[in-house]
């Protein structure tokens, strides 16, 4: 019976985070093993399309910006049709071309860059500017501008982690979750039955919670504004950053949303945070459940719990 399997915790770090594949097994042997191959499954994503490695899709998409076309496989391929799902949705907001703003922020000092620095590198940002032609079946993608990057780290954590879930079912795991820096996807219950309780950051205080979701299957993820930021005079600047300005986004603390897949949780959430007043209109929209605390600290959720 699966109620007596014991459930198995196998911590590791990746995509800069601290991770966590917990699951139920006959044993530690089996837990571990099938565990490695959801890690597994974490840094080939990892490795392809992180942004700090120059053999990656996305750094030799960037590097030959304003020049070459780069072939594209279609798992990449089917990421970019997501990105274009966002930059819709979202009304150009979630721009993954946004991220050469980190060239003027540095969230480690307490230092807003003056406009002169913000000007040029919005000039280098719009999605809907990428370039894309299929030739013999297969899809070749250009950044028209020397300086233009895409950076996929407003969702490729979700899509892994959500990968790795799906590996752990194939593989025959039926109560578990796989937690990448506090993006879920939860597989099954508990060997029980019972939900899994996921805890929410207290977006205030570090080692506190502000709700403890239950969750048999599907994703939990959350947006927030105190994973990089500083405060200034009363203000606090963090790094979502609004694309029509290069500003940081204020009117929300924290956004966590439960959705079927974490990459969809995570872009919901996100989406949220960027519309920054409108964002609960848009949430209540989604129709998904979703716990959200704007700057006066007044909470807003809807069915998660």
């Amino acid at each position: 019976m699966s109620s007596d399997l014991p459930v198995f915790g196998i911590e590791f770090g990746a995509m800069a985070s601290r991770c966590e594949v917990r699951l139920a097994a006959s044993d530690e042997a089996a837990a571990r093993g099938l565990a490695l191959a959801a890690i597994a499954e974490v840094r080939r994503i990892e490795a392809k399309y992180s942004r700090y490695r120059a053999d990656s899709i996305v750094s030799r998409i960037n590097a030959a910006a304003g020049n070459e076309w780069i072939a594209c496989d279609e798992e990449t391929a089917a990421l970019f049709g997501y990105a274009d799902a966002l930059f819709d949705a979202s009304g150009g907001l979630f721009d993954i071309t946004s991220g050469v703003l980190r060239r003027a922020w540095d969230f480690r000092q307490a230092q807003v860059p003056e406009a002169i620095i913000l000007e040029p590198l919005l000039k280098l940002m719009g999605w809907n500017r990428m370039e894309r032609e299929r030739e013999g079946g297969a899809l070749y993608v250009r950044l028209p501008q020397a300086g233009m990057e895409i950076d996929f780290g407003g969702f490729g954590k979700e899509y892994a982690a959500d990968r790795a879930g799906a590996i752990l079912f194939e593989l025959g795991v039926r109560h578990g979750y796989v937690n990448l820096g506090g993006d879920m996807r939860v597989i099954g219950p508990q060997p029980d039955g019972q939900p899994w309780s996921i805890a929410i950051q207290d977006p205030r205080r570090p080692n506190a919670v502000i709700a403890a979701i239950p969750v048999h299957s599907g994703a939990l993820a959350t947006s927030g504004d105190y994973e990089r930021y500083f405060d200034l005079e009363g203000r606090r600047y963090c790094h979502i950053l609004d694309p029509r300005n290069g500003m940081p986004v204020q009117y929300w603390r924290s956004v966590s949303v439960l959705a079927p897949l974490a990459i969809a949780a995570g872009s919901h959430a996100t989406i949220a945070m960027l519309m920054q007043e409108q964002g609960l209109r848009f949430l209540r929209e989604s129709k998904l459940a979703f716990l959200a605390v704007n700057q006066a600290g007044e909470i807003f959720q809807e069915n998660a719990v």
